[in-house]
């Protein structure tokens, strides 16, 4: 009994202790390697191609120079990098940088455990002009950058030009409002029944893309970024216009639901079961390649009655923890500039469909080839740069919004189900308020 005991104690110990190492895995406390060389840790979220295309890039870095070795590490999702950050930042085993995206930039702010890159900004004289103003301005808080813009995308309409042609329509002049998405969707169901006009995914970040383009705040205060929020910035007319133009295309029975489920909308793409849909550019490169039929992408659409303001940026930019040796920190930020150079982001952007951080990509020969193989990436491009700088744009930041897109993404599904407008528009502007007032309290504002 007593060897029995003991064998499960045993057994309970290694077991714990492995947990406790896939838990910080790749989190040692190991600082150089056995040659010397400063060890960056860099927890990332990035899977499939994109995992594919950072590796080759952290591994050119590595062989570029003597004295850094960057180590790469996949972390899961995005939520799930962002809790294991938390949940061992301040500690040993935080890494020295991590990448979050763009919404979790304030709970990043807020946790007290990371270095603003101002600082070596500041200490290298690194001009962040020379980056793409519209990816910048986001990042920009309190006029000061705490972290450093990396991947990054904007949500675009792709359409199937094949189906445009067999239903009469240009394939080159693609719908620019809502009322012309409308419409070309009765002409795609009237010259093939089998297939649908449109279709929205039921996510949070769509919403706020749709209201920015019509120059709409997500919150007060200038989305947060001239005062603490204290309820949402959008006027009823400018948020019911997204839940009314599903409910017309639901009417027409041209709007195809995919719900929330981004990846079955994707595939209802591909099988033509649908002709139109939003979606992040990042997606672009996937669909070109693969799609049996020619993509077209054009800019995401806006209500008639008001002129296009432009897009927020997405994606993710990459954080320093705090704590960390001098010579670490340095030697991440060194990582960071290189990840900024003209040839590394031609790179980045060829092969993921992700903006160039740096424009003076785009001039490289590989981005220029790619672009004459594949015009459409030039549209992603050119909506970005044709963006109004303005706080619409800019884009909200306040740590609720994980939050509010759950919120919205609810709603959303509400209506695409035959749910009331008018009831679950409330409904959501009642929630939405709420959870700005709660947020607001656990912080003390």
């Amino acid at each position: 009994m007593k060897k029995m005991l003991l064998f499960v104690v045993l057994s309970m110990t290694i077991f714990m202790a492995a947990c406790g190492s896939n838990d910080a895995e790749g989190s040692s406390e190991a600082t150089e390697t056995e040659d010397g060389k400063q060890i960056v840790t860099f927890w990332h979220a990035m899977g499939g191609a994109s995992q594919e295309a950072l590796d080759k890039i952290v591994a050119s870095y590595n062989e570029s120079q003597d004295e850094v070795e960057v180590r790469a590490e996949f972390q899961g999702t995005y939520d799930e990098a962002l809790t294991k950050f938390h949940s061992v930042a301040g500690t040993d085993s935080a890494p020295t940088m991590i990448q979050v995206f763009e919404i979790g930039t304030m709970s990043m702010v807020n946790s007290g455990h990371i270095e603003p890159i101002q600082k070596f900004i500041d200490e290298d004289g690194y001009d962040m002009g020379h980056l793409e103003e519209n990816i910048v301005n986001y990042y920009k808080i309190d006029d000061q950058f705490y972290s450093m813009p990396f991947n990054s995308s904007t949500p675009v309409m792709f359409y199937n030009k094949d189906a445009f042609e067999e239903a009469g329509l240009d394939p080159e002049n693609p719908p620019q409002t809502f009322e012309e998405v409308e419409a070309a969707s009765k002409a795609i169901v009237e010259s093939n029944p089998e297939m649908k006009g449109f279709a929205l995914q039921a996510y949070g970040w769509l919403f706020e893309q749709l209201l920015a383009n019509q120059g709409a705040l997500l919150l007060n205060e200038d989305n947060g970024r001239s005062g603490v929020a204290t309820e949402i910035g959008f006027t009823e007319e400018q948020g019911k216009s997204i839940f009314e133009w599903v409910e017309r295309m639901n009417t027409d029975g041209t709007f195809a639901n995919y719900g929330t489920n981004g990846d079955n909308m994707l595939a209802g793409f591909l099988a033509e079961d649908v002709s139109m849909f939003l979606q992040s550019s990042a997606n672009s490169r996937d669909l070109i390649d693969n799609a049996p039929f020619e993509v077209g992408v054009a800019f995401l659409p806006h209500p008639e009655n008001v002129e296009r303001e432009g897009v927020v940026i997405g994606g993710a930019s990459l954080w320093m923890s705090e704590g960390k040796e001098e010579a670490e920190q340095k030697a991440a930020w060194d990582f960071m500039k290189y990840l900024q150079s003209p040839e590394i982001q031609a790179q980045w952007h060829t092969d993921t469909g992700y903006f160039a951080i740096n424009p003076a990509a785009y001039e490289e020969e590989l981005a220029v080839e790619m672009h004459e193989e594949n015009p459409q990436l030039k549209v992603t491009v050119e909506q970005l740069q044709a963006t109004n700088p303005s706080y619409a744009t800019q884009g909200a930041v306040m740590d609720m919004i994980p939050e509010e897109r759950k919120i919205i993404e609810t709603a959303l599904e509400s209506v695409f189900n035959g749910g009331d407008v008018d009831t679950t528009y409330q409904t959501a502007i009642e929630q939405l308020n709420a959870a700005i007032e709660t947020a607001n309290k656990a912080r003390g504002e």
